[in-house]
Formats: structure tokens, C-alpha cells, sequence
């Protein structure tokens, strides 16, 4: 089966044919930096990382270009609005460009963490300011945009087909808007360009109306694709609350100057927490530095990657309990598989190749990486009857390292080429372990077998399974889906 990619705009999955057969060119939204990174930046840019990565691992020379807003992103995402990143320089009393470069870096350095590949080019909105001036100019000119009071705004009754990205009627939208706003602007759903900045704002730049401003948050990311990508590319890419309006407002300004833009628009859906929408309002945010912290960088990416990048993602205990399970299962076997490597032996591709064929299936499918652990998983069944031979074939271990190494780790990047830490954590884990099954064998001795149930119950429900044999107890763990 052909690459297959759910296309936003066109709202079916669509058979993937890049714009030149050997290279794939990715745009996506990145962050605005005036507040702490999140697990929910997290969700986003390891779905699309892992989406690189396929890319590659399928022969493709990849582009990836990821912006950087560090002006125009208004509070609210309202026309009215102030700065994200001017109100928060005045509240910590810094240059806004401080507050932009100290959350810039510390933003790469946790993706850096989740073992995301670093973008091509990672350009900033105020970096481009001529380009997005010369862009808005040009929209003046012919009519799709007009100044007011020294800002200027897109006049979407210009464009018969906003709205069409996000499904949304501009009756519709135009219904939704609340009474009695004043607004300088001709219909309340147009959009800014440009604002003008009076004397003394902290972000401004000279303009040709004649006075200062600063961009408006949609037109960068135009201008930025554009100009790195050119005017038709691959893939654009964010988060589904992209969607409305940043998205459906970068297409209409590419129409307006007459790019073709990207073929296939991809969004990756939400994160809650136990259920609800991630908000400081409601005490349940939670930072990436934290999340990482706490459960460990593997951890965190291999719960996210544990459903689909479309699907809405409940960050909780459970899940994350259970997602570290799964990891420590995948560390194992490949682990031990390594330890029984022969420097003579080199993969033959030979042995299991269904899995990596049911591996790319999976992928092909919209990059759906939770059906792509389960074949690792299916393939973590086949190695431990390999390797519980007398005498394992050094050539099937050779092949099954290298599908774990390749798949789970190339591709998904959850299988790290060295496991010292995981193997410490391991062997620490199975220590407890042995003194749990002693703890069991005394309350079976003492005929306490209610005790012992209770023990192999419990261990069961978290994932770990303990079986009885002649030489006593062992243990292993196992995906429990009633924790997922």
C-alpha cells in the first residue's frame, strides 16, 4: 500500500506523491516563545518528528523548516490584543528579545531531550520583517488587504474560499461574532497584517504607511515557507489549534498572492489531563521539564507515541505508568538480543521480515504509530523463543536487533543505541522483583494463599505477569490495555 496522509483541507486520507520524487520539504508551526514548554508542545513536535523519520527511513532526502514567533502573537489571538511576548516582558520587567531568546533555548533543549531531529532552518518572525512587508504591500496593491489608522487587515470577503480549511462558513463565522465590539476593521472576521505601534512600544518597526508597526501572527509563517520551501511544498503542519485561525488565515494570503502553498495540510490533535484540557486557570498544567523529570524523556515520548498523532492524548498516571512498562519490555529484549551479538555475524534480512513489512503497513496508514509498537511487540514474542533456544541462529538475532534497533529506534526513536541506564534501571527492577516472589513463596508456604493472589493479582493489573514453573518463579512484563 502507497504513503497514505490524512489531508486536512481535503479531510480524507490522501496517497502521498511529494513534489519531487526524491526529497520531501515540511513546514510546520513552531512555538511562541513567551512561556514555559508544555507536554502538549511535546504531543505536536514528536508526531511530526517521527513523521521525519519515516520520511528518511523510506529514502527520502528531507527539508524541514520550523518558525519561530517572537513578535505578533497577540494575547487571545484577538486583533486587539496585546503581544504574548510584550505583555510577559513587562511583567518579568525584561527586553522582550530576553524573554524570547531564554524560552527559545530552553524550548530546543527539551526537544533535544525527546531525541526530536533539530529543523533545517528554524526562522524567526522578526528575522523576516521586510519579507512579510513586501508581502502585505503586494496585498494592498491588488485590493485583498487596506490600511486603517496605520495598521492593515485582510478583507476575507476577498476570498471565497475562507473557511474551507477549517470547515467554517463565513456567515457562520460572522454569526459567532459578539455584538458591539468597535473595531476599526471593515468586517469583524478580518485579519491583521500589520499594527501600528505608537511611540515607545518595545517592538516596532518602520513601515511604508508613513509610520511604525509590527506584524500580525498569520503573515509570517507565509513569507518564511515561501521563501525556504517555495510557493507549492509538501507538507504544513501544527498543532489542531492551527487550524482556526493561523491556518485558515495563512492560505488565504497565499491565495491572495498567488501561491500554490502546501499540498497536504497535517494536524496533530490535543492533550488532556485526566480528562480535561490542559489550562493554568484550572491548576492542571503541566511543563515538558517537568513531565521529562519526573518519568524520563524515553518515557514521556513513547507515551505520546502510543496514539495516534490525529488522536486526542490523556496525559495521566496510568498512562504514563503504563507507557514505562511498555519501554522497559522494549529495552529488554533488545538488550539481551545485543548481549548475544557475534562481531562475525552481520544482518541477512533474512528472518522476520513480515514484521518490518506489517511495521510499514502501519506507517503507510497515516504514520500510525500505535499499530506500529504493537508489531515490535509481536516481534518481542518471537525473540524470546529465539533466544530461550539452546542454540539461537546468530544470524536470526543478528536480523531481529536490527528490525528493534531500525524500527524502534531509527524511526521512532524509542530504542536508544545504548540501553546502560535502562539496563541499570532493569536490574534494579528485577531485584525488587525477586524479593517480591520470595515474599510470595513464604505466604505459599504458610499456606496464606489469599496473600499470594493478592500479590500476582496486583502485579497483573500494572503489567507484570509472574509464572509458576519447575524451577520456580519468573517474571515478565506484558501491555495491560486496560491501562492504556
Amino acid at each position: 500500500m502507497p504513503l497514505q496522509i490524512y489531508n486536512s483541507l481535503s479531510q480524507k486520507k490522501e496517497k502521498f506523491i511529494p513534489n519531487r520524487p526524491d526529497q520531501v520539504s515540511i513546514y510546520v508551526c513552531g512555538p511562541t516563545v513567551y512561556s514555559e514548554t508544555h507536554v502538549g508542545h511535546g504531543k505536536t513536535y514528536t508526531g511530526f518528528d517521527v513523521i521525519l523519520r519515516y520520511f528518511q527511513f523510506l529514502g527520502y532526502k528531507t527539508f524541514y523548516v520550523q518558525n519561530i514567533t517572537d513578535v505578533g502573537h497577540l494575547v487571545d489571538d484577538s486583533d486587539d490584543g496585546e503581544d504574548k511576548i510584550l505583555k510577559k516582558s513587562r511583567e518579568a520587567n525584561k527586553e522582550p528579545m530576553a524573554i524570547a531568546e531564554y524560552y527559545a533555548g530552553s524550548y530546543f533543549s527539551l526537544m533535544d531531550a525527546l531525541g526530536l531531529q533539530r529543523p533545517d532552518i528554524s526562522p524567526r518572525a522578526s528575522g523576516h520583517i521586510p519579507e512579510q512587508l513586501e508581502a502585505i504591500e503586494k496585498m494592498v496593491d491588488q485590493g485583498s488587504a487596506y490600511e486603517v489608522n496605520g495598521s492593515i487587515y485582510f478583507d476575507i470577503s476577498r476570498d471565497p474560499s475562507y473557511g474551507r480549511l477549517s470547515n467554517r462558513s463565513q456567515e457562520d463565522m460572522l454569526s459567532g461574532t459578539r455584538v458591539g465590539i468597535r473595531s476599526e476593521k471593515r468586517n469583524p472576521n478580518d485579519f491583521a497584517l500589520w499594527k501600528h505601534a505608537e511611540k515607545g512600544h518595545l517592538m516596532r518597526w518602520k513601515d511604508p504607511w508613513g509610520g511604525f508597526g509590527y506584524p500580525g501572527w498569520h503573515t509570517e509563517c507565509v513569507v518564511m515557507s515561501s521563501k525556504y520551501l517555495g510557493d507549492q511544498f509538501d507538507i504544513h503542519g501544527g498543532g489542531m489549534d492551527l487550524k482556526f485561525p493561523h491556518h485558515e488565515s495563512e492560505l488565504a494570503q497565499a491565495r491572495s498572492l498567488g501561491q500554490s502553498f502546501a499540498k497536504y495540510w497535517m494536524h496533530s490533535n490535543m492533550l488532556t489531563i485526566n480528562g480535561q484540557k490542559m489550562s493554568k486557570s484550572l491548576g492542571n498544567y503541566v511543563t515538558l521539564a517537568e513531565a521529562c523529570q519526573t518519568h524520563g524523556a524515553l518515557a514521556i515520548r513513547y507515551f505520546i507515541l502510543a496514539s495516534h498523532y490525529r488522536s486526542v492524548v490523556d496525559y495521566s498516571e496510568s498512562s504514563i505508568q503504563n507507557a514505562k512498562l511498555s519501554l522497559l519490555r522494549l529495552h529488554q529484549i533488545t538488550g539481551a538480543l545485543r548481549q548475544q551479538l557475534s562481531d562475525q555475524v552481520t544482518p541477512g534480512h533474512q528472518h522476520f521480515q513480515e514484521y518490518r513489512q506489517r511495521f510499514c503497513e502501519a506507517m503507510d496508514d497515516d504514520f500510525a504509530t500505535p499499530q506500529a509498537l504493537a508489531v515490535l511487540f509481536e516481534l518481542t514474542k518471537e525473540a524470546n523463543s529465539l533466544l530461550n533456544e539452546s542454540s539461537p541462529n546468530p544470524e536470526a538475532i543478528a536480523d531481529a536487533e536490527y528490525l528493534f534497533s531500525t524500527l524502534g529506534g531509527e524511526v521512532l526513536g524509542v530504542i536508544p543505541q545504548t540501553l546502560e541506564q535502562e539496563s541499570e534501571t532493569g536490574e534494579k527492577m528485577d531485584q525488587v522483583m525477586q524479593l517480591v516472589i520470595q515474599l510470595r513463596k513464604r505466604f505459599r508456604e504458610n499456606k496464606d494463599f489469599a496473600a499470594s493472589d493478592f500479590i500476582r493479582d496486583q502485579l497483573h493489573q500494572i503489567g507484570i505477569q509472574l509464572e509458576d514453573g519447575k524451577e520456580g518463579t519468573s517474571w515478565k512484563l506484558f501491555r495491560n490495555e486496560a491501562l492504556r
